[in-house]
């Protein structure tokens, strides 16, 4: 019978529920789309670089080791040594290794010397490998392999030419040795797409003629002289690891942080980029905090809408108390009421959540490298719904309880 009349009464103001059931739609599906960001960003961030277990470099701290060696950010303290890096590669744990140099870069973005085996080893979100989205890998000395963000960014095309900067602000540039884009690599959502890629023999070519991180004035080595070098480098920035097993992982780790030839650091990416995560991750709490109070604003409104409409029910509470009403049952019609209006709005909120998904996924996707699952409702989101029908029965309470109180004199008034 209540939840007849209930049913009866919402139809009945049909316009004023609907905008109320709008409101606490459009708060639950900005909760949980803010939520399904912050989870799709932060697996995104974790699957930065996957498939590799070790990342190598000189001793520093391993957010530092992550930042200069997967994100380009920043400078390593020191570089590894050919020898150390060769000693390394010939573990009987190494599966496969891929080195990388770094120093210089092309109008902001870095440069990165690396062999072929980079553009098979290097995986991203959950195991997926790089793909050319025009031309091929590098294969001549000179050839250069483009992120999807430099090429955007610069206006580049297959066969652009590109010459690189010395150092990371410098104005002096290696003119004398120009690069051709050979390939421009699909979008990614990593640091790859910011990145110039060049074999590491190449960044040895053009710095033949500076010695001390100084260009030797007047001598210019033509490039064909060049090609004929060994162009074995003498050191690299970093190292990215592969394990034969497992297992092989922390003693290969041990063995590199014990070497005793120079001081070495070998990281877990999955375990540095969790650390780093919890430093810039304070984004998300944000985030959250000013959701989390659209959704009590929402709650408030329809509190407020209840209490703004119990002046015009009186005469309604009135009539059902002289047609025998007690006014608990009085109270209950309320709390049924917005407990329906709360779960109407939050159903309509997660369906709005599913719309909003199909549409930003792909945007998200190629704009930002952050993937937007659709899947079924977790149990952080079923709670979420919960909650807000059992905030939408609780703040309903304080209406209905004036509501109850009314009906009782307007009860007693009917009587007399």
């Amino acid at each position: 019978m209540i939840l007849r009349l209930a049913v009866a009464s919402l139809v009945a103001r049909a316009l004023t529920v609907g905008m109320t059931v709008l409101a606490i739609a459009l708060s639950v599906a900005l909760y949980l789309g803010v939520e399904k960001v912050r989870t799709g960003a932060k697996v995104s961030f974790a699957d930065t670089i996957s498939g590799t277990d070790l990342i190598v470099g000189a001793r520093s701290g391993s957010v530092q080791l992550l930042l200069y060696s997967v994100f380009r950010i920043g400078n390593a303290t020191n570089n590894v040594t050919w020898e150390s890096y060769q000693d390394i590669a010939g573990h009987p744990g190494v599966e496969w290794i891929v080195p990388i140099s770094l120093g210089d870069s092309h109008r902001q973005f870095r440069v990165m010397g690396t062999t072929k085996d980079f553009f098979q080893h290097y995986k991203y979100r959950q195991g997926r490998s790089l793909e050319m989205a025009d031309g091929v890998i590098m294969d001549d000395l000179f050839d250069a392999v483009i992120g999807a963000d430099v090429a955007n960014s610069l206006g580049y095309t297959a066969d652009s030419p590109i010459v690189v900067a010395h150092g990371l602000a410098s104005f002096v540039e290696h003119k004398d040795q120009p690069f051709r884009v050979s390939g421009i690599l699909a979008k990614t959502g990593t640091p790859v797409d910011r990145t110039v890629i060049v074999s590491l023999e190449a960044m040895e070519a053009i710095h033949v003629d500076w010695k001390s991180g100084a260009y030797t004035s007047g001598q210019s080595t033509p490039a064909d002289v060049i090609r004929k070098m060994d162009l074995t480098p003498t050191a690299v920035t970093a190292a990215l690891v592969g394990v034969e097993s497992p297992l092989r992982t922390f003693a290969l780790q041990r063995y590199v942080n014990e070497y005793p030839k120079e001081p070495l650091l070998a990281i877990l990416p999955g375990v540095a980029l969790q650390e780093l995560w919890g430093i810039v991750g304070i984004a998300e709490t944000a985030l959250l905090a000013v959701s989390a109070m659209v959704v009590v604003t929402a709650l408030i409104g329809m509190m407020a809408t209840i209490f703004s409409s119990l002046n015009e029910r009186r005469r309604e509470m009135a009539i059902f108390r002289a047609m025998g009403a007690r006014p608990l049952t009085i109270l209950s019609l309320l709390v049924i009421e917005a407990a329906m209006i709360a779960t109407a709005g939050a159903i309509f909120g997660l369906a709005l959540l599913y719309v909003g998904l199909v549409v930003a996924q792909p945007i998200f996707d190629g704009a930002f490298g952050i993937w937007l699952s659709i899947d079924a409702p977790t149990l952080r989101e079923a709670s979420v719904i919960l909650a807000v029908v059992g905030a939408g029965v609780i703040v309903s309470l304080v209406p209905a309880i004036r509501a109850y109180r009314l009906s009782v004199a307007d009860g007693m008034m009917v009587k007399t």
